[in-house]
């Protein structure tokens, strides 16, 4: 038996400080580890497809980690798709953003929350699809859209951020507003008398 199969068997175990420390040690045992994980993510069961995400966030960024990440982003299970946009803000892939901006309208407001960070996290390349997000979404897309454009600082955003100034939404005038901050342009200038 090689020292990979117990830390597979612990992150399969049900048992949460397990399964946490197993996660944490996988990466060291490079592409068996890697395989095994991608394996274990078309389980059946969540509980182990969140398991294998949460261990494969451990890896470093290279484009088959993105593509599993991608691909939990689209797992039937919430808890899944928290855990791989939670990975995604750690290793930001641009092939992502699609698939976030979808879950920016998930009923589930933490899932849309961390889709919102992990866009701001891919930055200025996400702002074209979230400038797209603030005509398309429904309202609290639209609110997790201006706070992640909010974050991301650019310039691009200003007009779209201006136009939110007027909304009847208190939340979206005030990501505007941090934006708008954020760029330099929240600041009122007085003559001095």
């Amino acid at each position: 038996m090689t020292a990979l199969q117990p830390l597979l068997a612990q992150l399969s175990s049900g048992n949460d400080y397990l399964a946490e420390n197993a996660a944490a040690k996988l990466y060291a045992h490079g592409q068996p580890a890697f395989a095994a994980l991608c394996q274990l993510r078309q389980s059946p069961d969540p509980d182990q497809r969140w398991w294998a995400v949460r261990a494969l966030s451990q890896f470093p960024a290279s484009s088959g980690l993105n593509g599993e990440l991608i691909a939990a982003l689209e797992d039937d299970t919430v808890e899944v798709q928290q855990c791989a946009a939670l990975a995604i803000c750690h290793h930001p892939a641009l092939q992502a953003v699609s698939s976030l901006i979808r879950l920016l309208s998930s009923s589930d407001s933490l899932l849309a929350g961390l889709a919102s960070t992990a866009l701001a996290k891919i930055g200025p390349e996400a702002v074209p699809a979230l400038l797209e997000a603030l005509k398309n979404e429904k309202a609290s897309a639209r609110l997790e859209a201006i706070r992640a454009l909010a974050e991301i600082k650019d310039p691009r955003a200003i007009p779209a951020l201006m136009k939110i100034l007027d909304s009847d939404s208190a939340l979206a005038r005030y990501w505007a507003e941090q934006g708008l901050d954020n760029l330099g342009l929240g600041m009122v200038y007085l003559r001095p008398e």
